[in-house]
Formats: structure tokens, C-alpha cells, sequence
């Protein structure tokens, strides 16, 4: 089963935590602090890997988490570090954050990587928050929580030429006569209905990746069909070859075809007009094709030129292979995804946003107040409230943010509940 569009959920691996931790040695009779850092968590790295052609793995397996970090421990010794999740995708994956974007990363060639999901840095030990006026600190952090992300991948099918046109026109023939692949080819409507991928080599030597994309209808641009589960594909190639049949056999017009395909590509992306297209007038060897090319021909602009073939009898087809050799020569790789002119079709895109302000205040039905925000959930994860200390410096951490004012700003007073994640406390003034 050939897969191009899931679902599915990633968390980095958090941090371990930081020790509280004091030295015991003979002769030493003070000690000190030795508590040691935690390590840092494992982050999900996506990586191209060439032999892959689907995304069916993950039709099976919708959640991935990196390992956490280990703990720090005593004797200043800090926690190991989580290795990296490695996960294996085929040439052509786009990962977003939802299903039409925003575009976290565009994964094109073997090997490349790109983080998807840090993995939280390790919690600091005792030792780290030593000072002259504290010189025997209880305090330690806790591991920084892994990001965790719900991320749509997509694959468009990485090929220098695709086959466009209605469904029967031929498309699939002409990559079985011109390369070794075989896709399925039978006497009725959408035979093919997942891309077919085949190397194409010239006479002179020369190659380059063809695609037998599923056939077009009418309204393929608003789902209709096959409709986006094709158009995707059409994106990643620099030519287009626009098959249509010329026998006339389905009842259909050859130019109708070719002003209802060309209005489909420009509805789903208005930049696919911009590929270079060559028309391949195919089914040459059937009794009314010369005439109905004629009058194809006449409604057609003198510079379209026109390749009529038979890809049953094969004429013609070293021609076109020439042609689009010749083209590919000169056509550069066109930038998808909206991406800026410094940023290339190989290029990772990262997007990162402001953490703004670090939280927000909001009341709940019940009356009580709610703090929300990512800097300030974060520092509550990373808190040890076992331990004393460590809650009089969470309390000083929140008015250095500015908490207390804000919840005074918004009517709060003495007692009131304040709630943070899914824990409550009581505001003092």
C-alpha cells in the first residue's frame, strides 16, 4: 500500500533530574555540595533514508519519545545523556505542524536530518547554585520536559518529469516502454491510482527520474477523484508531459482535455503553470488520430510544439525523450513550500516563534485563577517542591516574572485559589 499522508506524535526525551547530594569524605569535615546535573534528554531527528518510497511504517506506529536523560548523582557526577531518536523517512517528506502548514522541515536528499523535538537539557545538582551567602544549597532542578508535537508528514514523490492527463490516455504505458518499471495497466479508468516511479535513460546517455502520476478529472483541484492525493506529487517535478489521447476513443475532445488538465494545475497551485510542459499527443497508431491532431493543432498556440507518439508501437518516443532531456538541461529546481529565495528545495526550514510574555492570567467558572504559558509550566516541571528550598525559590522566580502583580492587576487577593497546570495554591499577599 503505497502511504503519502499521516498523522502522528513526537516527544523529545525530558532531562534528568538534578541531586541533592553533600560530600562524606574522612578528613573533610565541612564537606560541601556534590550534587551532580542531569543529562540531557534525547531529541527526534528525522532522516532521509533513500530506500524508502512510502510513509507505511507509520501507519502502524502514530507515537515516537526519545529517552530521557539520566539523573545526576553524588560526587559531582552528572547524569549520561539520552541518544537521539533516529527516525527513517523516504526522499520528499515535508513535515508540518498541520495539514496545509506551517512547514517545520522539507527533507529532500540521503541523510539529510532535522530536528522535529529537542529533548530537555538535565536538571542542575546542589553544586550549581553554591554562593557566599548560601554555601550549602538544598536546591536542585528537576529535568526540562522534552517538546512534544503533534506533526502531519507529507511525501511528494521526488521526480524530474511527470505524466499528467485524463485517466486511459496512456501515462502508464509510456513508463513501462521507456524505463524498467511496471506499474499496472489495464482497459479501464484510474488503473493507476498510487505514482510509479521509473530511471529513464536516453540513447546518448543521459537520465532522469519519471513519474506516472494518476489520472486527472475535472475538479481534481477540490478533491474530486484522485484529486489532492495526486496534485501533491505534481509539485516536486521541474517538467511537465501532458499526455492526451488522440484517438478520440473515450468520446472525449483533445482540446477540452488539455484546457481542463492545464485549469486543474493552476486552481491547486497557481506556480505549477510556471513548469516548462511538453504535449504529447499519444495513441498516433489508431485510424482517426491524424485527424483529430490536425484539429488539435489548429486551436493550439504556433508555439506549443507537439509530440505525437504511440507508446504501443513505441514511435516517436526517442523524440520526446530527447526533448525532455534537452529541457531538464535547462531547467532549474523550483522552490515549493513559499520558502524565501535564500532558502533552497534541500534546506530544513525551521520556524521559531516569541514564547512571548512567559505565561497569562485567566479566571476559570469556579473563580480561581489560571496561570498558562509555556515559561512558566516549564519552570514548574523543572521545580522539586519536596524539597523547602526549592519552593521559596519558585516563589521568587514567579514574582521576578512578574506573577503577583499581574494576579493583583487582575483581582486578586488574599486566599484566593490560583491554579497552574493541575495543581492549586493560595495566593498571599
Amino acid at each position: 500500500m503505497f502511504v503519502d499522508h499521516v498523522k502522528i506524535a513526537i516527544k523529545g526525551g525530558d532531562g534528568g533530574d538534578g541531586m541533592v547530594a553533600f560530600r562524606r569524605e574522612k578528613y573533610v569535615p565541612n564537606g560541601g555540595p556534590a550534587g551532580g546535573d542531569g543529562g540531557r534528554g534525547g531529541s527526534v531527528i528525522f532522516e532521509v533514508e533513500e530506500g524508502l518510497r512510502t510513509l507505511m511504517d507509520f501507519r502502524y506506529k502514530r507515537f515516537f519519545k526519545a529517552n530521557r536523560g539520566d539523573h545526576g548523582q553524588s560526587k559531582n557526577m552528572h547524569g549520561r545523556g539520552a541518544e537521539d531518536l533516529i527516525i527513517k523517512v523516504p526522499p520528499g517528506t515535508v513535515v508540518m505542524t498541520g495539514e496545509s502548514g506551517p512547514v517545520l522541515a522539507d527533507l529532500v536528499e540521503h541523510g539529510q536530518q532535522a530536528v522535529i523535538a529537542k529533548g530537555g537539557r538535565g536538571g542542575r545538582g546542589n553544586s550549581r547554585f553554591t554562593t557566599p551567602q548560601n554555601p550549602a544549597p538544598e536546591i536542585a532542578e528537576k529535568g526540562e520536559p522534552g517538546q512534544e508535537i503533534e506533526i502531519f508528514l507529507e511525501l511528494k514523490v521526488l521526480a524530474d518529469v511527470g505524466l499528467v492527463g485524463f485517466p486511459s490516455v496512456g501515462k502508464s504505458t509510456i513508463l513501462s516502454v521507456v524505463s524498467a518499471a511496471k506499474p499496472k495497466i489495464a482497459a479501464y479508468h484510474f488503473t493507476t491510482i498510487v505514482p510509479n516511479l521509473g530511471m529513464v535513460e536516453t540513447t546518448d546517455g543521459r537520465g532522469f527520474a519519471m513519474a506516472d502520476l494518476p489520472g486527472l478529472i475535472e475538479g481534481a483541484s477540490q478533491g474530486i477523484g484522485l484529486g489532492h492525493q495526486f496534485l501533491r506529487h505534481i509539485e516536486r517535478t521541474r517538467v511537465i508531459v501532458h499526455v492526451i489521447d488522440m484517438s478520440g476513443i473515450e468520446g472525449r475532445d483533445a482540446y477540452e482535455d488539455y484546457v481542463t488538465i492545464n485549469e486543474e494545475l493552476r486552481q491547486y497551485n497557481l506556480r505549477l503553470t510556471e513548469r516548462p510542459q511538453l504535449v504529447v499527443a499519444n495513441k498516433m497508431d489508431m485510424p482517426d488520430s491524424e485527424e483529430n491532431l490536425a484539429e488539435f493543432r489548429k486551436k493550439l498556440p504556433e508555439d506549443v510544439k507537439i509530440f505525437p507518439i504511440s507508446a504501443l508501437s513505441r514511435k516517436g518516443l526517442n523524440e520526446l525523450l530527447f526533448a525532455i532531456a534537452d529541457l531538464l538541461e535547462v531547467t532549474e529546481d523550483f522552490v515549493i513550500n513559499e520558502m524565501t529565495a535564500e532558502e533552497s528545495d534541500k534546506t530544513v526550514l525551521y520556524k521559531h516563534q516569541s514564547a512571548g510574555d512567559g505565561f497569562k492570567v485567566t479566571r476559570d467558572d469556579d473563580g480561581a485563577f489560571v496561570l498558562s504559558g509555556s515559561s512558566i509550566e516549564r519552570l514548574f516541571k523543572m521545580t522539586d517542591f519536596s524539597r523547602e528550598d526549592t519552593i521559596r525559590r519558585f516563589a521568587r522566580q514567579l514574582r521576578g516574572m512578574g506573577v503577583d502583580e499581574a494576579l493583583r492587576e487582575n483581582g486578586a487577593e488574599n486566599g484566593d485559589i490560583v491554579r497552574l497546570l493541575e495543581f492549586e495554591f493560595e495566593f498571599i499577599e
